[in-house]
């Protein structure tokens, strides 16, 4: 018997309802113009993975492309921007209806300025950079900006470009569903 996990097959599309939230600003931020959901805990369990999870499919009807990302207690969570939430005619507090499906091709990730001009100064660590997949990128993206302090990411950026530099092809001792050290979670809802 097959399933949808093998190689030719197309993955299945993941139908969910759910309410559209704004983020809690915090102390000092500017507004915020994006808006987020939390997929039901029967919807992440259908995606692949726990950590960050690359889909497409539809937004109240509208099509769009992400990447999931992990909410620490094994769910996911999805940023809609304000584009994709205006195309659709939503606003905070709507319930939506989403269809997903994991993406058969990663897409590639954007990778932040700090990083990309660090890179350009180590030529041996841009080198291992271009040879390794999207997803490696994507998992070395996530851990340099989940540092809080911009302390952190500095050296995480140093760092990076170290290990690059040596051939490591992933970050170390990365959790990419956040389940151990918190870094990664769903925002919290602001509640006005």
């Amino acid at each position: 018997m097959r399933n949808d996990t093998e190689i030719g097959c197309a993955p299945q599309m993941i139908r969910f309802t759910a309410t559209l939230f704004r983020p809690k600003a915090t102390d000092g931020a500017k507004a915020v113009t994006w808006t987020f959901l939390a997929l039901p805990k029967k919807a992440s369990a259908k995606l692949p993975s726990r950590g960050l999870v690359s889909v497409e499919g539809a937004f109240n009807g509208q099509a769009f492309q992400a990447t999931l990302q992990p909410d620490g207690q094994g769910g996911h969570w999805l940023k809609v921007d304000r584009k994709l939430r205006e195309g659709a005619g939503t606003a905070a507090g709507d319930i939506v209806t989403v269809d997903i499906a994991p993406v058969t091709v990663e897409p590639e990730p954007t990778v932040p300025t700090d990083l990309r001009k660090a890179l350009a100064a180590t030529p041996k660590a841009k080198a291992v950079w271009s040879d390794i997949t999207p997803l490696a990128r994507r998992d070395w993206i996530q851990w340099i900006t989940s540092g809080k302090r911009v302390e952190t990411r500095t050296l995480r950026i140093d760092k990076a470009c170290d290990m690059l530099a040596k051939g490591k092809r992933r970050p170390c001792c990365f959790d990419r569903s956040g389940m151990y050290d918190k870094s990664l979670s769903c925002p919290v809802a602001d509640e006005g």
